[in-house]
C-alpha cells in the first residue's frame, strides 16, 4: 500500500477547511495553478466537500474543480493533478 503525501494539494485544502481558514483555499490553489505555468486569473475555482477517502485523519475531503472563464473544456490533466490524492 502506497503511502499518502501530507503535502499533496487536496489534502492541505481539507486541513485548511477543517481549520476554519477556507478563505486562504482560492489562494492556494491559484498558486498551485502558477507553479504549472497555469494564468489562475482564467479558472473559476470551486470547492466540493466529500466523504475523506480510507486512511485519511481527516474528517471530510474536499474535490476542487476548475472551470475556465472563457467557456473552454479544462484539460483533463490539469484537473486530475489537482485532485491527485497520493
Amino acid at each position: 500500500m502506497s503511502r499518502l503525501n501530507p503535502y499533496c494539494l487536496r489534502m492541505e485544502i481539507g486541513r485548511m477547511f477543517e481549520q476554519g481558514q477556507s478563505f486562504f483555499c482560492t489562494i492556494k490553489v491559484q498558486d498551485w495553478l502558477k507553479e504549472r505555468s497555469q494564468d489562475p486569473n482564467a479558472y473559476e475555482i470551486l470547492f466540493h466537500p466529500q466523504p475523506a477517502p480510507p486512511g485519511s485523519n481527516l474528517r471530510t475531503g474536499i474535490e476542487i474543480e476548475l472551470r475556465r472563464k472563457d467557456g473552454q473544456p479544462v484539460d483533463s490533466w490539469l484537473q486530475e493533478e489537482v485532485n491527485r490524492y497520493t
